[in-house]
């Protein structure tokens, strides 16, 4: 998604409307959460081959191997 896409989304909801993002927990149930979102910012994402998605990368993931940059991208994140 991109952002002109997410604000022509958000662009019918009232101004002072909460936001929140949704996951599933992960419990037995499967249970789909929904926190409130504190912060939206730029970060660096990298596939994981582990998780099968894209990670966030932290100042130890980029510093701990000379070839961490590669395959980086910069995106808005919502948490």
């Amino acid at each position: 998604m991109k952002v002109s896409a997410l604000i022509e989304m958000l662009r019918d909801f009232p101004e002072d409307a909460e936001v929140h993002f949704s996951y599933n927990y992960g419990d037995h149930w499967r249970t789909e959460v929904a926190p409130r979102v504190n912060q939206v910012f730029e970060g660096i994402v990298k596939h994981s081959d582990y998780h099968r998605m894209d990670k966030l990368m932290d100042e130890h993931d980029m510093y701990e191997d000379e070839g961490e940059f590669e395959g980086t991208r910069r995106v808005v994140v919502i948490g």
